[in-house]
């Protein structure tokens, strides 16, 4: 959540970048009315209390008078305090100035491109065709089994996808990341405390009701809450993690789109790079993910390009968030595989995650993820490396990791 201070001393500047956002401006004065009264609540209950700790022993019945009014009212005191929580967590994480204005994807500003675009002297295909052909995705079965947007990765799809891992692993470990395979599953708390509940985020999610657990749709959900309620030492930050985990999206808003092949999932792979920070460090260290990302990518020789979200395509957490896109040749077009955002302290105020500064004082971390890798980006290997035999060739990055240098059709 924003800073409370902030929101009582500016509502205007909050309203703009509300709105900024694609929320409802109204929201802010639905919280402030609600803050309102509960601050009004706690100063008739803390006026009755010292008035009652100052009553001596024969004020017995001003004494039984102010106990039956505090009766009274600290039940309303708490229902004040959950219906301003409630509200409160509506309001979103606020742009960062740099974020560029705008409703949607067709307003986000192109950072800039690198690799060309391949051509091809032959029919080429998608990433289904090729995953047919090459035995590597089994969407029928997948949907006998599970449903509509579920898929087997197999043979040559599984190895690529653990040779990603694998070299995701080594290449971030160097650079001082501590490895980690999260829970899939999360309290609620959890989940609401890193800020993916509210608008429409609750109809993202899978929850297991009789069990009172989330599914979590990114693995930075299950990482962000390992150290709530936690004060970091200075010297210990930056804290980064990588994270391994399946993830789990309903999907609830995407009828229609990407019906065709694994792009889009209700089942995937990730690994993710999570880092606690100060604010001082933070957009540095944004830059940081950022350019990991990119090296991965390069280092596969996959054009992309570099987008800057702009405020109304950011999401609820995020306070600044780049995308790359790869080049899908079976699509011809750019398709998001990674995103790395910067959530301020939206995340850390809502857990309770701090770090002690030099002079003992006590202020929130800053949060930041970043996909290293997700599944998408066998698909985007698949298209950009298929070969005119029919084949696909593994980069060579890892092939030390799959142990051949191409996957073969299956007649072959």
């Amino acid at each position: 959540m924003i800073n409370i201070d902030l929101l009582r001393e500016n509502p205007i500047l909050v309203k703009k970048a509300v709105a900024s956002k694609q929320v409802d401006e109204e929201i802010v004065d639905k919280v402030l009315a609600a803050d309102e009264k509960r601050r009004q609540l706690i100063g008739q209950i803390e006026t009755l209390r010292a008035e009652k700790n100052k009553l001596g022993k024969d004020e017995i019945d001003r004494a039984r008078q102010l106990k039956q009014q505090l009766k009274l009212l600290e039940p309303e005191l708490k229902k004040a305090d959950r219906k301003f929580d409630q509200l409160f967590k509506q309001i979103p994480n606020l742009p960062l100035e740099d974020v560029p204005l705008g409703k949607g994807e067709e307003d986000n500003a192109l950072v800039r491109k690198w690799g060309d675009v391949p051509g091809f002297s032959f029919k080429i295909k998608d990433h289904l065709q090729l995953g047919e052909s090459l035995n590597l995705v089994d969407m029928e079965r997948g949907a006998k089994v599970s449903g509509a947007r579920f898929a087997y990765l197999t043979n040559g799809a599984v190895l690529l996808e653990f040779a990603l891992i694998q070299y995701g692993f080594s290449q971030l470990m160097a650079q001082g990341f501590v490895p980690v395979l999260p829970p899939v599953l999360i309290k609620p708390e959890m989940m609401s405390g890193m800020g993916y509940l509210e608008h429409g985020g609750d109809q993202e999610t899978y929850f297991l009701d009789k069990d009172e657990l989330y599914l979590i749709g990114t693995s930075e959900q299950a990482v962000g809450p390992m150290h709530s309620g936690e004060t970091f030492s200075l010297a210990d930050l930056p804290k980064r993690y990588v994270a391994y985990s399946t993830c789990f999206r309903r999907e609830a808003g995407s009828y229609g789109k990407d019906t065709r092949g694994v792009f889009r999932v209700h089942q995937f792979n990730k690994l993710e790079m999570f880092s606690f920070t100060t604010p001082k460090q933070a957009d540095k260290e944004h830059d940081f993910l950022l350019s990991l990302e990119e090296k991965l990518v390069q280092e596969l020789k996959l054009p992309y390009r570099l987008v800057k979200m702009c405020t109304g395509d950011l999401g609820p957490q995020a306070a600044r968030k780049y995308d790359i896109e790869c080049w899908f040749p079976g699509q011809e077009k750019y398709r998001e595989t990674h995103s790395v955002s910067n959530c301020t302290a939206y995340q850390s105020r809502r857990l309770n995650i701090k770090y002690q500064k030099k002079d003992g004082s006590r202020s929130f971390v800053y949060t930041l993820n970043g996909t290293y890798f997700a599944q998408r980006l066998i698909l985007a290997i698949l298209e950009n490396y298929q070969q005119k035999d029919g084949s696909v060739k593994v980069p060579e990055v890892l092939q030390p990791y799959v142990g051949k240098d191409r996957l073969l059709p299956k007649q072959a």
